[in-house]
């Protein structure tokens, strides 16, 4: 099979130029598109286990836990004690995590906008449906 035929190659090529392009936008706000993903969470939903944030994300604990650390680090999120479950911590955002939601999903929905802006409407949907079901994604509203 030729390379430029194998699902691997495609999808690694075509993720790689989407996560240049989403650093370099969102750099003026000095987080990752990982970070990003961790703070989309938690504006969604107020508060999350660190393990609820890894199925979100499909990622792995340990991976989550090494971003969580630099986020706090940055005073973008806390680790607090769920008052239902003294067992259980909860990530939260702080202030200065909440005030970048505006100017971030401004500039994701543009960075969307320009990636996707090379297809017809009708592309745009199948695209983003061959996407999900490739990752076995829940559509969840665009």
């Amino acid at each position: 099979m030729a390379l430029q035929s194998c699902i691997n190659y495609l999808l690694t090529v075509a993720q790689h130029q989407v996560f240049q392009a989403f650093s370099a936008g969102l750099e003026p706000f000095n987080i990752t598109p990982g970070q990003y993903g961790v703070l989309g969470c938690l504006w969604e939903r107020g508060s999350c286990t660190p393990k609820e944030i890894a199925q979100i994300l499909q990622l792995e604990n340990s991976t989550v836990s090494g971003v969580l650390d630099r986020m706090q680090k940055r005073g973008l999120i806390d680790r607090v004690v769920d008052p239902n479950d003294r067992r259980s911590v909860r990530v939260v955002p702080t202030e200065e995590g909440l005030a970048l939601k505006d100017g971030v999903l401004k500039v994701i929905d543009q960075l969307n906008a320009e990636i996707l802006g090379r297809f017809s409407a009708e592309q745009r949907a199948v695209l983003l449906d061959c996407l999900r079901q490739v990752g076995r994604v829940d559509h969840a509203g665009d």
